[in-house]
């Protein structure tokens, strides 16, 4: 299966993410199948596990955990520069 990679359309100071219907699916499958997401964020690289995506103060969140260390990280949409299913 191909690696799926996408960019978020940010408008920053916004607080706008435009993922098309596509991206959200995708995002929604690794959830539920638990696939590893590889989240590019201010220039880190993240591979998380991804457990849930939600809303916490008006913002998107996908809520993850670190594959090695079980450790939990709350990634915002917004914040997020790349996403990619492997």
């Amino acid at each position: 299966m191909p690696r799926k990679s996408w960019s978020a359309c940010v408008q920053r100071g916004a607080a706008s993410v435009a993922f098309s219907v596509a991206q959200y699916d995708r995002l929604e499958h690794a959830i539920t199948k638990g696939m590893r997401l590889v989240i590019m964020r201010r220039g880190s690289e993240y591979l998380v596990i991804p457990e849930r995506l939600r809303v916490m103060a008006g913002r998107e969140v996908i809520v993850a955990r670190h594959p090695s260390t079980g450790q939990r990280l709350d990634l915002y949409i917004d914040e997020v520069d790349s996403i990619e299913v492997v």
